[in-house]
């Protein structure tokens, strides 16, 4: 916020009839803000989205298309997979900044003490590691192998769909779930057998879209040995952990048995204006993005927006704000993210985007409270999704 508003600022010094204001909205609220304010005239002019929504703001008309000087801007300072990511309908809809990825983060402290030499590279190693970093005091787990989220969901589905992926499965095959699937079934069974063998431990998974809670607590307390978990939690953990910081290691995700490759789950946030505000306010929008994202407004050829990302230990996905900030990006911990990179997955971006990660997200949850088999969750999963596409008209 101090950094957005700080760059509003200096753009208000260069255009001085134009005035940014900021606020912050709690992600869990941020949907729902843009569908019942953006059409008021009092509404947000400019949106930072979650990129699963862009189809359905599109529909809606609350994303408007980029004016022609705009749209080709995107084009020449963005990697080409960015550039599609905001393109809906033919026309480009925002301002790529953020792209995040999922990996394997592990404590190499419970590592070493445990006796094992490196991060599990496959699913197997995965559960005898986390069975080795299980520790009990009587009956009860006092140190869980292997974490999950819940209550919260795209931290729910993400990472267990980072293990799909990295078993050859996908959750779509454009737009037909594919959740049955037995590479599918096999990630959920994965969880099952983990909480059955009291590896993870769901009294330890509640979190947040800011991570707090026993999630993140865990974690950082060294309660947790792994987990699965974005790039762009690495600020939370610096400041959580302190020195112990220095404890985190990053690996690619454990390939499955039918997978031939670690695949993590990547996705992206964008930059809009308000289809539904006015033209005047739209074009005052689109020139401060043009500032806010372009090479002057940082520092050392940075944009504005790529010195805020990297202050949270976030990727920027501009092509010179990865060259400015390249001596950051050789931190271990988020050069970890880099490389695994080109082998990312994206998250499939659908109308109905948010119905169907919120209906898989139930489904997890209920494999890990124990309310439902691996093969019932996904069968379920499976009809519910279907039926929200097809509502949706993906």
């Amino acid at each position: 916020m101090t950094a957005l508003k700080a760059a509003a600022a200096a753009f208000h010094t260069k255009n001085p009839d134009v005035t940014v204001d900021i606020r912050a909205v709690p992600f869990a609220n941020l949907l729902s803000t843009l569908r019942t304010q953006g059409a008021s005239p009092n509404g947000p002019t400019i949106a930072g989205i979650y990129d699963l929504w862009l189809p359905e703001l599109v529909r809606d008309g609350l994303a408007a298309p980029a004016p022609s000087d705009v749209a080709a801007d995107v084009k020449a300072a963005w990697p080409g997979n960015m550039v599609d990511d905001v393109t809906k309908q033919g026309q480009v809809r925002g301002y790529p900044n953020e792209v995040d990825l999922y990996a394997l983060n592990y404590n190499k402290k419970l590592f070493a003490e445990a006796g094992i030499p490196a991060p599990p590279k496959t699913w197997d190693e995965l559960k005898a590691d986390a069975a080795k970093l299980t520790k009990r005091d009587g009956g009860k787990v006092t140190q869980q192998g292997f974490g999950v989220i819940t209550s919260w969901a795209s931290g729910a589905v993400h990472p267990w769909l980072s293990l799909v992926d990295s078993n050859g499965g996908q959750l779509l095959d454009g737009s037909t779930p594919k959740l049955d699937d037995p590479k599918v079934v096999a990630a959920a069974q994965l969880y099952a057998d983990l909480i059955k063998s009291g590896a993870t431990q769901p009294s330890m998974s509640s979190a947040n879209a800011n991570t707090t809670g026993p999630y993140l607590d865990n974690f950082v307390n060294g309660k947790t040995g792994m987990i699965i978990m974005a790039n762009w939690w690495q600020s939370a953990l610096k400041q959580a952990m302190g020195d112990r910081y220095s404890d985190v290691g990053v690996a690619p995700v454990p390939v499955g048995p039918d997978g031939t490759a670690s695949a993590g789950v990547s996705y992206s946030w964008l930059t809009m204006v308000n289809g539904k505000a006015s033209p005047a306010k739209q074009d005052a929008a689109w020139k401060f993005l043009q500032f806010l994202n372009g090479p002057d407004s940082g520092k050392s050829g940075s944009s504005a927006m790529g010195d805020i990302l990297m202050s949270m230990g976030i990727l920027p996905s501009r092509t010179s704000d990865l060259t400015a900030h390249k001596a950051d990006l050789s931190d271990p911990f988020i050069a970890a993210y880099v490389a695994e990179l080109p082998n990312a997955k994206p998250f499939p971006t659908v109308l109905g985007g948010e119905a169907m990660s919120q209906a898989v997200q139930k489904h997890i949850e209920n494999i890990v409270f124990g309310k439902e088999t691996a093969q019932q969750a996904m069968t379920a999963a499976q009809s519910e999704v279907a039926d929200i596409l097809a509502k949706a008209g993906a």
